[in-house]
């Protein structure tokens, strides 16, 4: 029998108390979580960039809908049995009502996590001021209290524009006391930046990799006290990439050579029954 909603919430958890870190890549379909959890990942987490793409639209808040993205993660939760946890962006909306809705939606689709982030949207004023950006990630875990779901908590500053360190941790501190379970700053910039968040918080700390820019292994990562590593859009621009080597060189080469490196059609059949 499939692990229940509350099983795979249990799961999750442990992964987050046990020693050392693991990873959680970002599928962004039914297909591709398939494969990750025949890889034998223990865990999974969509992406809102990677959904973009696969609609043919640029990665952004305003890209996707609720709507939208619970429905592609339902997609991606009946297609595996790992525990599941979503990228929900900034809750669909300003007040911390929204968040509450939107975490409420997330747990009804089977979701056992999801992340929160202080991005605006707002070019002119990217990230939110912080007594908001508290006041919402308070909203958000009232809302997971009693239910299975992990709520991850997102500073924003160092891929918005906005690269202070204090200011990152004052507020992964900030939405740790609100009561986040996991805590998330993208983008910081070395190993030391990262050490120092492990350090100044409680709570578990995600690491992105797979961004433009230094990469650390899973070992290096754990040594400074990360806990968990995902992997964001970059294995679906890395998908894309191969897609768009294979068309060039069809277009400029007339050859069809990428086929070799292909997955067989019995491998990807295998993959997806």
């Amino acid at each position: 029998m499939s692990p229940t909603q509350e099983e795979k919430y249990q799961t999750f958890k442990r992964l987050h108390e046990r020693p050392g870190a693991f990873v959680i890549p970002n599928p962004w379909n039914a297909g591709t979580a398939k494969i990750l959890t025949s890889l034998g990942f223990e865990a999974l987490a969509t992406t809102s960039a990677g959904i973009a793409f696969s609609l043919g639209r640029a990665d952004g808040l305003a890209a996707l809908t609720r709507d939208e993205t619970l429905a592609n993660c339902r997609e991606i939760v009946e297609a595996s049995e790992l525990p599941v946890s979503a990228d929900l962006e900034d809750g669909f909306g300003t007040a911390p009502e929204n968040c509450v809705e939107t975490i409420q939606g997330a747990i009804k689709v089977g979701l056992v996590g999801g992340s929160i982030e202080d991005a605006t949207g707002d070019p002119e004023n990217p990230i939110y001021d912080f007594e908001l950006a508290v006041e919402r990630i308070h909203a958000a875990s009232e809302a997971c209290r009693g239910q299975p779901f992990l709520l991850t908590a997102r500073s924003e500053n160092f891929i918005r524009g906005r690269p202070n360190l204090d200011d990152t941790i004052r507020r992964l501190q900030a939405f740790d006391r609100a009561g986040a379970d996991v805590l998330f700053a993208p983008g910081l910039p070395d190993l030391e930046a990262i050490k120092t968040v492990c350090e100044a918080v409680s709570k578990p700390v995600n690491v992105v990799m797979g961004l433009v820019g230094a990469t650390f292994s899973v070992d290096e990562l754990a040594d400074v006290g990360v806990k968990r590593i995902s992997t964001g859009g970059s294995m679906a621009r890395a998908a894309l990439g191969g897609f768009m080597q294979a068309a060039t060189e069809i277009k400029e080469q007339g050859t069809f050579t990428y086929g070799e490196r292909a997955l067989s059609n019995k491998v990807a059949n295998d993959l997806m029954s």
